[in-house]
């Protein structure tokens, strides 16, 4: 049998029926994408790709999108029972209920499911990975991570045939706006949140993106991916940005560092460490360049080296890209285990223990500027082996509250959380110490 224009042999010439559960900004750019572009999709795949059937809240919603030609389930748990549907979109979103319940109906009625939803994902993706595999059906989640990067697509293919070493990026659009408007403003963060807010680049509630929740859910999911690990989300060291100042980002400026919030995963001696903090990187670090509502995801491979992967994170189209992506591989039958390895020989691994993280930290502490201030500090500092690498204080007020800024040398989280707890103790420091990590990021 011959195949024309290298595509797979042509045995199944139906269309790709998909019905798909929400139709908020990701399920309607899907159903724009597959109807815009759905002569490129037919070149590219052997079968075309058709909506038969949707599932939202309000039909009679206006949403700018004809949807009256698919068939309305006004239950989306209905839509594995649809007798057309081959693929469930699953673009409801949330760890539990309707989403996780209907995910694993589809699978057990042996439909291939596509899903955007990281937080699902981080919580049960090893369970439902098992049961897609045992079920034969494909879990896809390609847009569950960094948007429109095909990050999934390029750990679990492309590098396949390296060990990777550590992957860390920067996985939530809304903190790297807020930050970069920080910076090149000089404003402080409540300021710059409340517009983010008004521009649509942030929730009413921003908590999820802003306390580093989001980019957890995200890190967990290419943890696995990368080290062939169980997901442990529980095992995610997870701060946010509410607390970095718009004097810390001018410090960083000084020192030569830009303040991101990264979410970081290696392999130690201590186990899987799976971190997302704001921290501080090189002015020359590929991450420290990449600024606004943008993504960028990290790749150290043992053959391959570095790889960047930089884009879109989040919005109507970039998601919608990653969603169809998926939906064209199970066109083609192309169906892969979810993660980089087959989901009942994915390693447990222990998760690095609090405390173990190893680099240097910067400092920042507003104090009572008085004779005998930087000898009790560097005695707190000596007493827990923790060495200074450098100090600004330039300000002078004698008898009123100053900044101090210190940087270390490489020392344990630990010794740094017990040198805070002595700081504390002094009635000359104003304020709890601010600590951000520094990551020497190439």
């Amino acid at each position: 049998m011959s195949v024309s224009a290298g595509l797979p042999a042509r045995g199944d010439n139906r269309p790709l029926r998909i019905g798909i559960a929400g139709l908020g900004t990701v399920g309607l750019g899907v159903v724009k994408l597959i109807g815009e572009n759905a002569d490129i999709l037919r070149l590219h795949c052997p079968r075309a790709i058709e909506v038969v059937a949707v599932s939202a809240r309000d039909r009679k919603k206006d949403r700018g999108v004809d949807v009256s030609r698919f068939a309305w389930c006004e239950d989306p748990l209905s839509l594995p029972d649809h007798p057309e549907v081959d693929v469930v979109a699953e673009m409801i979103g949330g760890s539990e209920g309707v989403a996780k319940a209907l995910v694993e109906k589809a699978i057990a009625k042996g439909k291939h499911v596509v899903t955007a939803n990281k937080a699902l994902l981080a919580h049960h993706g090893t369970a439902l990975a098992l049961a897609a595999e045992k079920a034969g059906v494909a879990l896809a989640y390609e847009a569950a991570v960094a948007g429109g990067i095909p990050i999934i697509k390029a750990m679990r293919e492309g590098l396949a045939a390296n060990r990777i070493e550590q992957v860390y990026g920067i996985l939530n659009g809304t903190c790297n706006y807020i930050l970069t408007q920080m910076r090149e403003t000089g404003r402080e963060f409540a300021d710059v949140l409340a517009e983010a807010q008004k521009l649509g680049y942030a929730e009413a509630d921003p908590s999820f993106d802003v306390d580093g929740i989001d980019a957890a859910h995200k890190l967990s999911i290419l943890t696995s991916v990368a080290f062939g690990c169980q997901i442990d989300f529980s095992g995610v060291r997870i701060s946010g940005i509410r607390n970095v100042s718009a004097m810390d980002i001018a410090y960083a400026d000084e020192l030569g560092y830009r303040i991101k919030l990264l979410g970081i995963a290696r392999v130690t001696t201590h186990g899987v460490e799976q971190r997302v903090h704001a921290c501080m990187v090189p002015v020359a670090a590929v991450i420290a360049k990449v600024d606004g509502v943008y993504n960028a995801v990290v790749t150290n491979g043992n053959y391959v080296g570095q790889n960047v992967a930089i884009g879109r994170g989040a919005g109507e189209r970039p998601t919608a890209s990653a969603v169809v992506s998926d939906l064209m591989d199970i066109a083609r039958d192309r169906i892969l285990p979810a993660f980089s390895a087959p989901a009942d020989q994915l390693k447990k691994l222990p998760a690095a223990p609090a405390g173990s993280h190893v680099g240097p930290y910067y400092l920042r502490l507003m104090v009572v500027d008085r004779p005998g201030v930087i000898a009790d500090i560097a005695a707190a500092m000596r007493d827990e082996s923790v060495s200074m690498e450098a100090m600004i204080q330039r300000a002078r007020a004698p008898g009123e509250a100053v900044p101090v800024v210190l940087t270390t040398h490489d020392t344990t989280e630990a010794a740094i959380d017990r040198v805070v707890a002595r700081l504390k103790r002094l009635d000359s420091i104003l304020e709890p110490p601010h600590v951000l990590p520094i990551e020497l990021l190439s």
